[in-house]
């Protein structure tokens, strides 16, 4: 993946972070005709890792034992930009502000049930952060019921755009178009992800960091 550096995550602990923020990803096999096959899993990075659960029968499975080169990826949408902010009439001037990240990897199929558990309970940790549950090991029954697939990346990059490229008095003037099209409550997460914040009496705008994923 060729990246413009300013739009290239930098840091591996923030494309860590966002991974573990996201409850989808989409893995990439190939299928035996040849075709890539894309599905969309619940997932964990963990120790350098994604880990995946799945039925222990499938296609993806098939495809994995055939050819283990696998991609995934992550992304958030975080707005749509219409033409109009950058041009009264030329519908081209659109854009949208997101972030993701694309992995080029290994994947297995996990047979250790001691790797298994410590997959299950990452997974459990991310996606049920409240707890309420046991932690499972190498002797949970269910821990042999399920599948577990492992991706290694080798190549693994993240992209962002959240308004970095502009001045910063370009950057609050989109803050303000965003929150008139999108409303105060929904333009907050947006307008915070691109390093503004709302003053304190709630009518002005303050740049108060630069934007960092």
């Amino acid at each position: 993946m060729q990246l413009v550096k300013r739009y290239e995550i930098q840091s591996k602990s923030m494309i860590k972070q966002f991974l573990n923020s996201q409850p989808v990803g989409r893995i990439a096999s190939v299928d035996r005709d040849g075709y890539p096959q894309i599905i969309p899993m619940n997932f964990v990075y963990h120790d350098g890792v994604i880990y995946m659960h799945s039925h222990p029968f499938g296609e993806k499975l098939d495809n994995i034992r055939r050819n283990s080169d696998v991609g995934f990826e992550v992304d958030q949408h975080i707005c749509f930009l219409p033409s109009y902010y950058f041009h009264p009439t030329d519908a081209s001037q659109a854009d949208t502000l997101y972030i993701s990240v694309v992995i080029k990897g290994k994947a297995e199929i996990i047979h250790s049930m001691d790797e298994k558990a410590t997959a299950l309970n990452a997974l459990m940790e991310k996606y049920q952060k409240e707890g309420r549950y046991e932690s499972l090991d190498a002797y949970t029954p269910s821990v042999r019921e399920v599948a577990i697939i492992k991706v290694i990346p080798s190549d693994m990059r993240g992209k962002y755009k959240v308004g970095q490229q502009w001045s910063r008095p370009y950057r609050l003037r989109m803050a303000r178009n965003i929150i008139e099209r999108e409303g105060l409550e929904n333009a907050k997460n947006i307008i915070s992800l691109m390093g503004i914040e709302i003053t304190d009496d709630g009518v002005g705008l303050v740049i108060k960091r630069d934007p960092l994923m």
